[in-house]
């Protein structure tokens, strides 16, 4: 999964965004979780870091989760408002501090039901700065998915 992951992050190999999605999506679908959700939202980069890498990883795995359970992919509902340094590296307390108050919801999501989509979670910092960014604007509930989890390595 880490060759994946990097292949599609640091090399651009965006093919592996429509495996990695598709398999999230039929995962979602089999379990029943995309029942209780209106609509899908990628974790947003910072426009710098989009301009950077030329895509947002998140959402092109996102795409292809909503086509494999027939619901859109809303870009642009929700903005990382200052450039945070990578999570790489970082204790959770300063994965919460890295994130803390960057992003912000751009429209009206008063009652929805939101997965967010995101490629790897650690500790959820990323996740949950943007589920209190939308929680402020009103969504009814959020869920995370991701492709994959991983532990904060240690010495």
């Amino acid at each position: 999964m880490d060759h994946l992951v990097h292949a599609l992050k640091y090399r651009g190999q965006l093919a592996v965004a429509r495996v990695l999605g598709s398999l999230l999506g039929k995962w979602v679908a089999a379990r029943g979780f995309h029942a209780d959700v209106d609509v899908i939202l990628p974790v947003p980069l910072h426009s710098l870091r989009h301009a950077e890498r030329g895509f947002n990883q998140s959402a092109e795995i996102g795409r292809w989760v909503g086509r494999a359970i027939g619901r859109g992919l809303h870009e642009g509902w929700a903005a990382r408002t200052r450039p945070t340094g990578p999570q790489v590296g970082l204790a959770p307390g300063e994965r919460r501090t890295n994130v803390a108050g960057a992003f912000r919801c751009d429209r009206e999501v008063a009652g929805l039901r939101i997965a967010l989509v995101d490629d790897v979670t650690t500790t959820g910092s990323t996740l949950e700065g943007l589920a209190d960014a939308l929680r402020r604007a009103g969504a009814g509930s959020i869920v995370a998915w991701c492709v994959a989890r991983t532990s904060i390595r240690t010495g």
